[in-house]
């Protein structure tokens, strides 16, 4: 597939990695910044052009004529938009994804489509990673969460602490804690080497623990892991920035939230855009500023300001303090694994893996309709439709055992209608059956979307 990345930037950056490891893909990278496309072309296997990416001449030199499909990750809403616009017009694009940051186009009813602005998909990596953290606050024990089939079944990431039910005892005693639950483990990770997960395996302490189950069944597989922990009450923001403003509008009304902010003209815009939340003007790395906001009593710290380092800083102190859970915004996963590794922040949140994911379920070939960027990239979960008749498709009117599946990849649930099942080794695959599978290693990505190719 031939790929026309727009915008070199931290998600542009992201999406032009995670693409041009594939074999299938030719990306083509543009932006204006030479010193941004070098740094690339000597990591990555990508040709790049440098110019401004919603030029007509520009989209030409990069190949648009020929190309699959177009991806505007610019800073900007307008040129990514304009880009979508030509390539259309002038060129017959016929896939077009542009990142959308404002809720002023974002939420405009009917701009997006043929006739009026061309863009095929629209992604707004800040609601995205808002959406991401609303789920963490709500499953106050997992590091990740995830949402497979319109939010009927869920996966979710645990660390297994000794007071976990299931932790010292085998993987098959899951069952038998849980009769009525139909939930699978679909990875372990210990020691950050994957583990398959057989019946006979022995859940330890410290285990990394995917699971999937449907969406009003998390909740009572958690203390299987770990000791269930009490709803999230409390909540302070750091940054008042598009993330930061976001999550405090959707946790208003259902939480106790206060936002810190530097910046005093931004402290009283949001104050006047926000109904129940308590605004602040200070820095989130001010102890005394902490201390008198009593963050010892609350449940979740999240450090959202566009600088990293002082995400990194304020939520070390926070936990130092005695706030009982911190996450922060980190853009390079070598810091967001150091700070993760030390214990120093909770959770590190990453926006362009978040980001990543909703690329990808639009690039992948075959019907795959939810795609999950895990471990830093390193690992995969996707939703994937089977298609055909038995003896025609790959999948269909095959049991599960007799499916040739990549090395490290499994299938997990199955969704048929509105029945959700495990998968079992002698579950037989229906035509339109959702597949809920887990990849330990994303290299195998072309095989799996082999398997599904209509």
């Amino acid at each position: 597939m031939k790929i026309l990345i727009l915008g070199a930037g931290q998600v542009g950056s992201t999406a032009a990695y995670q693409l041009a490891r594939e074999e299938a893909n030719e990306v083509t990278i543009v932006d204006k910044d030479p010193a941004a496309l070098k740094s690339l072309s000597d990591r990555l296997d990508v040709r790049t052009v440098i110019g401004h990416a919603a030029y007509p001449s520009t989209l030409q030199r990069a190949g648009v004529a020929d190309a699959d499909m177009i991806i505007a990750l610019t800073r900007s809403d307008e040129v990514n938009m304009i880009a979508c616009q030509i390539a259309f017009t002038m060129f017959g694009t016929k896939t077009k994804i542009a990142r959308i940051r404002a809720a002023e186009y974002s939420n405009a009813p009917n701009l997006f489509h043929q006739n009026a602005m061309p863009v095929d998909v629209w992604i707004s990596p800040e609601q995205l990673v808002t959406e991401h953290i609303q789920q963490l606050i709500l499953f106050p024990g997992a590091f990740q969460v995830l949402e497979f089939a319109g939010g009927k079944v869920q996966m979710a990431g645990v660390k297994a602490r000794r007071d976990g039910r299931l932790v010292g005892e085998e993987l098959r005693e899951l069952h038998h804690h849980l009769p009525t639950i139909e939930a699978r483990v679909a990875a372990i990770y210990r020691d950050g080497l994957s583990i398959p997960p057989e019946g006979d395996t022995l859940i330890q302490e410290d285990d990394e623990v995917f699971f999937v189950a449907g969406a009003n069944d998390l909740h009572g597989i958690m203390p299987e892991m770990r000791k269930l922990e009490r709803s999230v009450r409390s909540v302070v923001i750091a940054g008042g920035g598009n993330i930061g403003f976001r999550l405090a509008k959707a946790l208003e009304g259902t939480n106790q939230v206060k936002l810190i902010e530097r910046d005093k003209d931004r402290a009283k815009l949001i104050s006047e855009r926000l109904e129940n939340t308590i605004v602040l003007t200070g820095d989130a790395a001010d102890e005394n500023l902490l201390l008198e906001e009593n963050i010892d009593s609350a449940d979740v710290f999240c450090a959202l300001t566009n600088a990293e380092e002082a995400n990194i800083l304020s939520s070390m102190l926070a936990k130092k303090l005695g706030c009982k859970k911190v996450m922060a915004l980190i853009n390079r996963p070598a810091y967001a694994e150091l700070v993760e590794d030390s214990g120093g922040i909770d959770v590190a949140i990453s926006p362009q893996q978040i980001t990543i994911g909703s690329l990808l379920a639009h690039i992948r070939l075959g019907d795959v309709v939810k795609v999950h960027s895990l471990r830093r990239g390193r690992a995969e979960a996707i939703e994937a439709i089977a298609h055909g008749k038995p003896g025609e498709s790959k999948v269909v009117g095959k049991t599960i055992e007799d499916i040739k599946l990549p090395s490290g990849t499994n299938i997990s649930l199955i969704i048929r209608g509105e029945k959700i099942m495990q998968a079992h080794h002698d579950t037989m695959v229906e035509e339109d059956d959702h597949l809920i599978l887990f990849m330990t290693d994303r290299r195998q990505t072309d095989n799996v979307e082999r398997l599904f190719a209509m």
